[in-house]
């Protein structure tokens, strides 16, 4: 089961791994991340996926969708996801964040959380469609969450991102295959959060 986050409260871990990730607050602005923020809540599909857990058939505590080129089907947590077409606007996000990235990506996975009860468990974005070091980056809009990242081996080897509004993320270097993530729940008054994660599937 999710626990609450034990990483602190307030502030960015000190002395990010520049190796693993790129982390830029701001990179779209206020009123681009509003934007944003009310035209994906209302326009896109959202769906609640059950998914296998500890044995056990859940539904997914968010809500998501995976979308991208034609034939980039992704499967994580035991179900294939077939992507539903580009909308304009996660275009002009792509578009947006593709030049810092240096790589063209594919296909996105978006994650609706509504309150502080959505979360997602600790994983790794590690599929054999994703092969090997993969460059995932991740934008946010709306409610700051904690984004918290361990070590798989030793677990007092942690840090933790709050992911901004209009926040940037890069995941890189061995941060896939050696260490695993999450978006604890939070006992705390939470508003909703939506958050894109973009990816490139290769063929396996």
């Amino acid at each position: 089961m999710d626990q609450l986050s034990f990483f602190p409260d307030a502030g960015q871990s000190k002395d990010l791994p520049a190796d693993l990730v790129d982390y830029r607050p701001n990179f779209f602005n206020a009123e681009e991340s509003r934007y944003f923020m009310d035209k994906l809540v209302a326009d896109i599909p959202w769906q609640q996926k059950t998914v296998n857990m500890y044995g056990k058939k859940l539904l997914t505590p968010r809500l998501m969708l995976w979308m991208g080129e034609p034939g980039n089907s992704y499967s994580f947590s035991g179900e294939k996801h077939n992507p539903t077409p580009w909308t304009e606007d996660i275009l002009t996000i792509k578009n947006r964040i593709e030049p810092i990235a240096a790589v063209t990506f594919n296909s996105v996975l978006l994650n609706y959380y509504r309150d502080g009860n959505d979360s997602m468990a600790w994983h790794s974005d590690n599929e054999p469609e994703l092969g090997y070091h993969p460059l995932v980056a991740s934008v946010t809009f709306g409610q700051v969450r904690s984004f918290d990242i361990r070590n798989k081996k030793d677990h007092s080897q942690k840090f933790s991102i709050k992911l901004e509004n209009g926040s940037y993320l890069l995941m890189k270097g061995d941060l896939q295959e050696n260490w695993e993530h999450r978006i604890a729940k939070s006992t705390k008054p939470m508003n909703a959060r939506i958050n894109l994660t973009f990816r490139v599937i290769k063929a396996v």
